[in-house]
C-alpha cells in the first residue's frame, strides 16, 4: 500500500502548543507540514512509535546571538540539542551585518567584549561575503543547518556602516545620518529581517573596556528607525537596557520604550530580570509592561527561565584569579601544569592578595564577589541552597571566600566550574524569577546559544524548563501544557513566526518527541569545535527521543541524523 503521509508520530501525548490539554493522538506530516493530528486512517513513509512519551512542537527560543555560528557551522549547537527547532538572532543590537571591509576589525571587538567570542574564531570562521544587509540574508539563504533560523537589523553595525568612526565614538547622530539609517533597517525589513535591535546596557563594552557604538545613541536616533519601521508595518523591536533611572515610582528609560512603539506601531519585547544589585527593579519594569499593553502598546519582557548565571573555571574564559597580573605566568599552560603551579603555596599566596586589573569595572567587581558562587555540580542544581554558597561554606571552615573559592578550582583534575547567579536568584530564591515567567506580557527567552562561549551556557533552558518547573521543583509546579506553550507558541508569535509553535494542521512540522520521566540535562563541559581550535562550552541533554524539523528527523536520541533541513526564515510568517 502506498504511504499517504512522509511520517506519522504514532500513539503519542500530543502537547499541542495552544495550551490544549495533552490527548493521546497520532500526528501526520507531509510536504513540511502537519496534516492531521488525532486518529485517522493512513500510514506513513516513515513512523515513529511515541508510546508513552509526550509529542511537542519543536521549541523557538528568540535571543541566540548565532550571527557567526550560523556563517561556519551547520548544526545550531547546543541549542538544536534541547528541542528547540527555530532561532532567533541579531540580538541586542550586534551582529556581523551590515559592514563595510574597513569595519570588519570594529565588529569583531564588539562581538568578542560582548558576547565573548575570540577574535582567532571570528577572523578564521566568519565568510564576510556580504557589505549591506540584504546581501548578508543572500548569504544566509545558502546556508543548510540542523534547525531554522531568522535574524534581525543590529543597531551597531548599522551605526557603524553609516557614520564610520563617529559612530564607534557614539558621537550624536546627523539628521542625515538618521535618515540613512532608517532606510537601512526599512530595506533590511523588507528583505526578510524580523525586527531592529539595540543596546543601551553599559556591561556591553569592547575588550578594552569602550562602550559600544549604541549606548547612549539618542532617543531621537531611535524615534528615526522606529518611523521607518512604520513606514513599511513590519518588524518587532529588541533591546537591553539597564534601566538606570528606574524607582519605585516609575521608569523615565521604559517611557522612551513606550514613544518607540507608538511611533513605530510595532511590537516591543526587552531583557527584564530580576538583578539582584538592584532590588525590585523588575517589580517595577513589569508594572509598566502591564499598564503599556492596558493601553494597547505591545511591550514584553524577555525572561530566563533559570538563575542567569555565570560560569568560572580554569578552562573558561574568566575565573577570579584569571585578570590578577601574576596569572599571566600560568594563564596559557596545558591544565596540568597550569595545576601543578597554582598549588604551589607561594603562587596562592601571591595571587590571593593581588589587584586584579580589568577594562571592563562592572564585570570585574562581578567576578570577584565569590561569597555569592556556588560549585555547579554534575548534574547540575541550577536552584542550590543558601548553605551551599561559597561564603557560607568558608564561614563553616574559618576560611575566607576566596581562599575556598582557589582552593575548589584546583581541586581534583582542575575542572571544577563556580555557578555565579547575577540574576533571578536574589536570596538564594526562585519566586521572582517564577512570578516573571508566568506574567501574560513576559515570554521565556534568552538561550544566548552562539554567544559567551566560555562564559555563560544558557541555551538548554528549554530542558530546564520542562525539568524543574513542571516536575522536579520543590513546591508549585507548573501544568506540562502551559510550560510548552511558553517555549513554542509564545515565543513564535513574539516574533511573529505565526506558522510554527503548534501541532495543528497547516503548521510547520516542528516536533519533538520527548521522554519526560528520563529528560535530564548534564553539566556544561568545556569543547575545542570552533574555527581555529576554539574553546566553547557545551551542554548535553537526555530524553529527547527525537526532533524533527520541516517533517525530516534530525536527532534521535541526542544523536544527530546527519539531516539538514533548516533554512533561513524570511520575515514574519503565518498560516
Amino acid at each position: 500500500m502506498t504511504a499517504q503521509f512522509d511520517l506519522v508520530v504514532r500513539n503519542g501525548t500530543v502537547v499541542d502548543g495552544a495550551a490544549g490539554e495533552p490527548i493521546e493522538a497520532d500526528v501526520a506530516v507531509r510536504d513540511g507540514r502537519i496534516v492531521a493530528v488525532g486518529r485517522f486512517a493512513g500510514t506513513g513513509r516513515e513512523e515513529i512509535d511515541a508510546k508513552g512519551m509526550a509529542v511537542t512542537p519543536g521549541f523557538v527560543d528568540i535571543h541566540t546571538h548565532y550571527d557567526g555560528q550560523v556563517t561556519w557551522d551547520d548544526r545550531f549547537s547546543p541549542s538544536s540539542g534541547h528541542g528547540v527547532t527555530t532561532v532567533v538572532m541579531g540580538n541586542c543590537g550586534v551582529g556581523f551585518a551590515p559592514c563595510r571591509p574597513q569595519d570588519r576589525d570594529t565588529l569583531i571587538r564588539v562581538m568578542e567584549g560582548v558576547e565573548d567570542i575570540p577574535e582567532l574564531v571570528m577572523r578564521q570562521g566568519v565568510p564576510w561575503n556580504w557589505q549591506s544587509f540584504p546581501e548578508y540574508l543572500d548569504a544566509l539563504a545558502a546556508r543548510r543547518c540542523d534547525i531554522d533560523f531568522a535574524t534581525q537589523v543590529p543597531h551597531a553595525p548599522l551605526r557603524v556602516f553609516v557614520m564610520g568612526r563617529r559612530g564607534v565614538d557614539r558621537e550624536p547622530a546627523t539628521a542625515a545620518d538618521m535618515a540613512a539609517m532608517a532606510s537601512m533597517v526599512e530595506e533590511g525589513l523588507e528583505a526578510g529581517a524580523l525586527g531592529f535591535t539595540t543596546s543601551r546596557s553599559l556591561f556591553h563594552r569592547t575588550p578594552d573596556g569602550a562602550l559600544t557604538p549604541t549606548i547612549t545613541a539618542a532617543e531621537e536616533e531611535l524615534a528615526a528607525i522606529a518611523r521607518g519601521m512604520g513606514r513599511v508595518n513590519k518588524g518587532v523591536i529588541q533591546l537591553l537596557d539597564d534601566f538606570q533611572d528606574t524607582t519605585a515610582q516609575g521608569a523615565t528609560e521604559f517611557a522612551m520604550l513606550r514613544r518607540l512603539v507608538e511611533l513605530s506601531g510595532r511590537p516591543l519585547s526587552f531583557t527584564l530580570l530580576d538583578i539582584s544589585l538592584y532590588p525590585g527593579r523588575w517589580e517595577t519594569l513589569l508594572r509598566e509592561v502591564e499598564r503599556a499593553n492596558l493601553e494597547g502598546l505591545p511591550i514584553r519582557g524577555q525572561v530566563a527561565a533559570r538563575p542567569v548565571a555565570v560560569l568560572y573555571g580554569l578552562e573558561l574564559s574568566f575565573h577570579p584569579f584569571s585578570t590578577c597580573p601574576s596569572y599571566r605566568e600560568v594563564a596559557d599552560l596545558p591544565l596540568p601544569q597550569k595545576l601543578a603551579r597554582l598549588r604551589d603555596p607561594a603562587v596562592r599566596a601571591r595571587l590571593l592578595v593581588e589587584e586584579p586589573v580589568y577594562s571592563n569595572p562592572n564585570m570585574l567587581a562581578f567576578m570577584r564577589n565569590v561569597g555569592n558562587m556556588f560549585v555547579l555540580g554534575d548534574p547540575p542544581n541550577y536552584t542550590p541552597p543558601a548553605d551551599q554558597r561559597l561564603d557560607a561554606r568558608a564561614a563553616a571552615l574559618g576560611v575566607t571566600p576566596l581562599e575556598l573559592a582557589y582552593d575548589l578550582l584546583t581541586s581534583g583534575d582542575g575542572r571544577t566550574i563556580l555557578f555565579h547567579p547575577g540574576a533571578n536568584y536574589t536570596d538564594c530564591s526562585d519566586a521572582n524569577m517564577a512570578r516573571m515567567l508566568r506574567h501574560q506580557h513576559t515570554v521565556m527567552a534568552l538561550g544566548d546559544g552562539g554567544a559567551h562561549y566560555g562564559l555563560i551556557c544558557d541555551a538548554s533552558y528549554t530542558t530546564h524548563a520542562l525539568t524543574y518547573w513542571t516536575r522536579d521543583r520543590q513546591g508549585e509546579r507548573w501544568p506540562l501544557a502551559w510550560t510548552v506553550r511558553q517555549l513554542t507558541d509564545v515565543p513564535a508569535r513574539t516574533v511573529g513566526l505565526g506558522d510554527r509553535g503548534r501541532l495543528a494542521p497547516g503548521f510547520k512540522a516542528d516536533i519533538n518527541v520527548i521522554d519526560l520521566d528520563r529528560l535530564a540535562v548534564a553539566a556544561p563541559h568545556p569543547v575545542h569545535n570552533l574555527p581555529g581550535g576554539g574553546r566553547r562550552l557545551e551542554q548535553k541533554a537526555q530524553g529527547y527521543r527525537a526532533t524533527i524539523v520541516g517533517g525530516d528527523v534530525t536527532y534521535r536520541d541526542g544523536t544527530f541524523t546527519g539531516a539538514l533541513p533548516g533554512r533561513l526564515v524570511r520575515g514574519a510568517r503565518g498560516l
